[in-house]
């Protein structure tokens, strides 16, 4: 029987597909758009102009990197405060157009460096939740790795989410719990647990919406995974791509309002 520490080990292999092979797979004519129009074009999170299925999308998503050289430029998919702060702009820019939004979330977490506090990192994603609670188009989000902490959430506010099997989604990670309930990050796995970060235990709380099946892992055999996910966002697009924008938005408010302190305490 797999535990919780299992997904945490699963959702960071090394082989694991990124955003970029989803984008691959799931889409047609991606078409990247690059920076904030302040600063600079952050690498760790990525965007632009797709087509899914025929029809125009926005896609945005945070990617690692496979190799050493590419982590590095990517950053290990963790965002400055550019980067959300591009994904703002394209978010609106799909609302302008009244494009769909679909989103992808991977990553550690935003990047904690001085340069990016100096820059208002916590002022980028607070607005980047903002923004996406109020956007008058579809959102749908699927974390497929990491979903840590305020970097996840900056793009993870959405109409739908789901989650991969093997995805975690936590305010922390499981060895940042346990350096500061324990003391050591040692403690690392029985943290995990205590968070129920992973997609069942999500998915049981009432905290994302639905929940994709990897089989042995994503990266052992992925092309089913893909499958299966195009066809889910698929049947949640054309749920909720003709409902009234207000309605929308109502809609989207009463289910985060819906969260509370009390779904999120271990049993």
């Amino acid at each position: 029987m797999s535990t919780v520490w299992d997904s945490v080990q699963l959702a960071r292999h090394a082989k694991r597909p990124l955003f970029m092979d989803y984008v691959n797979q799931l889409f047609t004519e991606f078409d990247e758009l690059h920076g904030d129009r302040a600063f600079a074009d952050d690498k760790a999170v990525l965007g632009g102009l797709a087509r899914f299925d025929g029809q125009p999308v926005m896609v945005i998503g945070q990617h690692r990197g496979r190799s050493t050289r590419e982590r590095i430029a990517h950053n290990f998919g963790m965002a400055n405060p550019e980067g959300y702060r591009k994904v703002i702009r394209l978010v609106k820019m799909a609302e302008r157009f009244n494009i769909p939004v679909m989103t992808f979330v991977d990553t550690q977490g935003a990047y904690p460096g001085i340069g990016a506090e100096e820059r208002g990192q916590a002022q980028a994603i607070a607005e980047s939740i903002a923004v996406f609670s109020s956007l008058k188009v579809p959102v749908i989000v699927t974390i497929i790795g990491e979903g840590g902490s305020g970097g996840a959430l900056a793009i993870g506010v959405g109409d739908k989410v789901n989650m991969l099997q093997n995805s975690i989604y936590s305010v922390i990670s499981p060895e940042g719990c346990a350096s500061i309930l324990w003391k050591t990050a040692e403690k690392a796995q029985d943290a995990s647990e205590a968070l129920k970060l992973n997609a069942i235990n999500l998915y049981q709380m009432g905290l994302i919406d639905a929940v994709i099946e990897e089989g042995e892992g994503a990266h052992v055999q992925p092309q089913p995974v893909m499958n299966a996910l195009k066809a889910l966002i698929t049947e949640q697009l054309d749920e909720i791509k003709d409902l009234d924008p207000q309605k929308r938005c109502e809609l989207r408010y009463e289910k985060l309002k819906s969260f509370n302190s009390e779904v999120m305490l271990p049993a």
